[in-house]
């Protein structure tokens, strides 16, 4: 792991992320980040995007690609929790073999050194605590402190950060004054049928149409009736209903897509599935779902 020295503290590095995931969506959302994160004269200063949504819409995997395959920056992603602490998000102390204390830079601040891109995933589930750590490398002062190390560190001129945030009751409020340094607020909303269907066609290539219109078709039902059903939910959904079919169960392929449905999200999926199972059983074995109509 790579190592780096600031005011004679030797601080080791967290590693950039590499994911497999691709974005599949409005090419509009790729570009407000793009936005908010380029400088346009010598006295801006980068914003710090804010991506909203319900659990399982993409919000993270939006952000990788902006960052990856539009920045070309090395990517950075922690993983918030309501346990996370401030030296969490900083440096970290840690003991060694020889009993000797060695310090180990966070994703965010790793980013910070390098000019790459943080990513702080489900951002809402850290206490003000946490936040407040932060603040001066929210606004233009670009640093962070490091109580533990005893040090200051500054951010490259090529850092920047997004947080991706549910729009769910499990999480904190987050202080105004944190508030007003994560912005713009950019909002992710469920795909349409078209862009869900080839959401689900990429992470599941091996996928016949049946099950990929069985899927998007439930999907699309559930957003029409606000119902919480994700692309991550569907895409769970069909490996496992495609796992159970080439398991040697008996029955049909409607029969395993009902069978997944209540194993992955439970008896209360099925009887929506089932309220609307007509509608979907004529879509299996047509055409892709595309028409978005209520039937």
């Amino acid at each position: 792991m790579e190592k780096i020295t600031v005011d004679n503290v030797e601080l080791t590095l967290s590693s950039p992320d590499e994911l497999t995931t691709h974005w599949v969506g409005e090419a509009d959302l790729v570009r407000q980040i793009a936005a908010a994160w380029i400088t346009v004269d010598a006295k801006d200063i980068p914003l710090n995007p804010r991506l909203v949504g319900k659990p399982g819409t993409g919000k993270t995997t939006l952000a990788y690609h902006a960052a990856r395959n539009v920045l070309k920056r090395p990517v950075y992603i922690f993983q918030c929790t309501m346990d996370t602490r401030p030296e969490d998000l900083i440096v970290t102390p840690v003991i060694s073999d020889n009993n000797r204390i060695t310090y180990h830079a966070s994703a965010v601040v790793s980013a910070m050194i390098k000019g790459g891109v943080a990513i702080l995933d489900e951002g809402n589930r850290m206490n003000e605590k946490s936040w407040a750590s932060l603040a001066p490398l929210l606004d233009d002062r670009k640093y962070v402190d490091s109580i533990i190390a005893g040090i200051k560190i500054k951010a490259h001129p090529d850092f920047r950060i997004a947080v991706t945030m549910n729009d769910d009751a499990s999480t904190y409020e987050i202080p105004e004054y944190i508030h007003s340094r994560l912005q713009p607020t950019i909002e992710i909303g469920f795909p349409d049928a078209e862009e869900e269907y080839n959401i689900l066609k990429i992470n599941i290539p091996f996928a016949d149409e049946d099950i990929l219109n069985l899927t998007v078709g439930f999907l699309q039902k559930g957003h029409r009736h606000n119902e919480p059903f994700s692309v991550r939910d569907g895409i769970n959904i069909a490996r496992y209903a495609i796992k159970v079919q080439k398991s040697g169960f008996e029955g049909g392929i409607n029969d395993f897509f009902k069978f997944s449905i209540r194993s992955v999200l439970g008896q209360k999926a099925l009887s929506f599935y089932h309220a609307s199972e007509p509608d979907l059983e004529e879509k299996a074995g047509g055409g892709p779902y595309f028409d978005g109509t209520e039937n």
